[in-house]
């Protein structure tokens, strides 16, 4: 079966809200778990957990801003504005 182009860059845009979100909190919360091993303490990685998933939040938030401000350029570009079409 063969797909349309829009199928995939859904595809690759769900990947990418994935990816944006989880790696920031894989990366904080290893780097708490060496640092709760390295100085003997038990809160590093909550605390770290917690600032990877903000961070994430924010990479999801902004990546879909993003999105949605190119999604409204095109669809100006389409119809076109006064402007456009004084020119």
């Amino acid at each position: 079966m063969k797909y349309g182009k829009s199928v995939y860059r859904a595809m690759a845009m769900v990947t990418q809200f994935g990816i944006n979100m989880l790696a920031p909190i894989f990366l904080c919360s290893f780097l708490g778990i060496y640092l709760d091993r390295k100085l003997g303490v038990s809160f590093c990685m909550v605390i770290l957990f917690f600032v990877g998933a903000m961070a994430g939040f924010r990479n999801v938030y902004l990546f879909a801003k993003s999105i949605y401000s190119m999604k409204n350029e095109r669809d100006t570009k389409v119809k076109g504005t006064g402007a456009d079409r004084e020119k």
